[in-house]
């Protein structure tokens, strides 16, 4: 690997007048933009704005089509990763791309493993390194058993092991916990030190506000605007972003009057399942928002995969669920979603969608599910379907996916979940994101250690109350 001596505020890399395309397409046009050491520069966008896709260009993932990379003032020519850890360029990938099957410490030295690795050995290394990060994971564990914020955690700290001069931080804070993130500040806040390049790429707006030197937002594959953060504030970032202010709710602080209940929709009694869900007992009515904030392993998710039928609840003392006044216990999804139920999955990609079929296939999918009989759906159905959901929920056929959305999308996102409940359905909305929890529920839920423990109206709720409730 390259160890060319830095010093704070040099450029370390740059980008001249650099454009990818795809065949005609382009996703990135004439961008010229410099990354300096020690300086945290935060990349914003809306989803397909050109964020991966210039981030590739920068590990060396993909080449451009027209313009140069310049590393210490010199042309340089990537044609894969590898090349670009040559050069100390490392990427944290939102999807990451550890290796299941290997365990925590396998992983951290991969690719650097000495001539005779013992295993104990290799074990204390890995855990030393956690520590020195206040990353709680366990290195003798495989990565396939870890969940999404404990192998994020693993996936930076590799990077941060390669020493790398430019590292590139894609959602780094997506699937951390509110304890966890300022364990990932406090790296950064490190790295900054060392003379590290840290590029964050994130929706979060305020985590990006708050430590980021340097905001570039990109849209529409050209960059918008590029300067010091102390230039930004949250509504000049979604301006550059969409290229309009944004309209919609925005979570000040001020509570909001709730809907008027009407009739109950679900109760759930005394749900168990195993050590994740224990004993929860809430109801949920029609023509309101019930909003359910707890952290990671809280039994929020698994509560709700239980009442879609994704998952079962204890055979013995499980509890009960009731819909519309009629125990019910599904055996799968389907069962649910003929009665009405439906589960909006956290992870699109793995639980969501089938990414190699069209999106009027997976529509399609959607509607043989809930209709009894239907084996396929002739073409002309399909794009019917296709065209009706594109336009009402102004569906962008992009390529890049992501984990979470973007600020325009979740106004979107907002707007039709508020009409679903004052067209008089139930909704549950399950989120870790207090101001989304504060801004959108008409009650308010808090999970903690498998089971509700605190009911709050919008008029009582605050930051502190919801908050204390969900660790304590």
């Amino acid at each position: 690997m390259t160890t060319t001596q830095t010093t704070a505020g040099s450029e370390m890399l740059r980008l001249e007048n650099v454009s990818k395309y795809y065949r005609s397409a382009a996703t990135l046009r004439d961008v010229s933009l410099a990354f300096r050491a020690g300086e945290c520069h935060a990349l914003l966008g809306e989803n397909g704005a050109g964020k991966s896709t210039l981030s590739k260009l920068i590990s060396g993932v993909i080449e451009p089509t027209e313009g140069r990379i310049l590393i210490d003032g010199g042309a340089v020519r990537f044609r894969s990763p590898s090349d670009g850890l040559e050069h100390g360029i490392a990427m944290v990938h939102q999807e990451t791309s550890l290796v299941p099957s290997m365990t925590v410490a396998q992983n951290l030295f991969l690719g650097d493993e000495s001539w005779f690795n013992g295993k104990r050995k290799l074990e204390i290394a890995a855990q030393t390194f956690l520590n020195s990060l206040n990353f709680e994971v366990n290195p003798e564990a495989r990565v396939s058993a870890l969940g999404a914020a404990r192998k994020q955690m693993v996936e930076i700290a590799r990077a941060v092991r390669q020493k790398a001069r430019l590292i590139i931080f894609e959602e780094p804070t997506a699937t951390l916990t509110p304890e966890e993130k300022p364990h990932f500040f406090a790296l950064i806040a490190r790295l900054k030190r060392d003379n590290v390049a840290v590029v964050f790429i994130s929706h979060a707006l305020e985590e990006a506000l708050q430590i980021a030197d340097r905001i570039t937002v990109l849209r529409d594959g050209q960059l918008a605007s590029s300067g010091p953060a102390r230039y930004y504030d949250r509504d000049r970032i979604i301006a550059d972003m969409v290229g309009r202010a944004q309209k919609g709710e925005r979570y000040d602080g001020n509570a909001r009057k709730a809907r008027p209940r009407r009739k109950e929709v679900l109760a759930v009694r005394n749900l168990s399942m195993g050590k994740f869900v224990r004993n929860t007992s809430f109801t949920v009515y029609a023509g309101q928002v019930t909003g359910i904030f707890g952290l990671v392993g809280s039994g929020r998710t698994e509560t709700a995969r239980i009442v879609a039928g994704l998952a079962k609840r204890d055979f013995f003392y499980g509890g009960e669920i009731i819909l519309e006044g009629k125990p019910v216990r599904y055996r799968v999804p389907r069962q649910a979603m003929l009665s009405g139920t439906v589960h909006v999955t956290e992870n699109r990609k793995r639980d969501g969608f089938f990414e190699t079929m069209s999106i009027a296939d997976n529509l399609g999918i959607a509607e043989m599910a809930h209709r009894r009989g239907i084996l396929t759906l002739p073409n002309s159905r399909l794009h019917a379907l296709f065209a009706h959901w594109r336009g009402k929920l102004d569906i962008k056929t992009i390529d890049e996916r992501a984990r979470v959305v973007d600020v325009g999308a979740i106004a979107e996102i907002h707007s039709a979940i508020n009409a679903l409940a004052e067209e008089g359905h139930a909704v549950m909305l399950i989120s870790s994101c207090l101001p989304e929890v504060m801004v959108m529920s008409d009650r308010i839920l808090v999970s903690r250690a498998g089971r509700i423990v605190e009911e709050f109206s919008p008029e009582t709720a605050t930051d502190e109350k919801i908050m204390y409730a969900a660790v304590h």
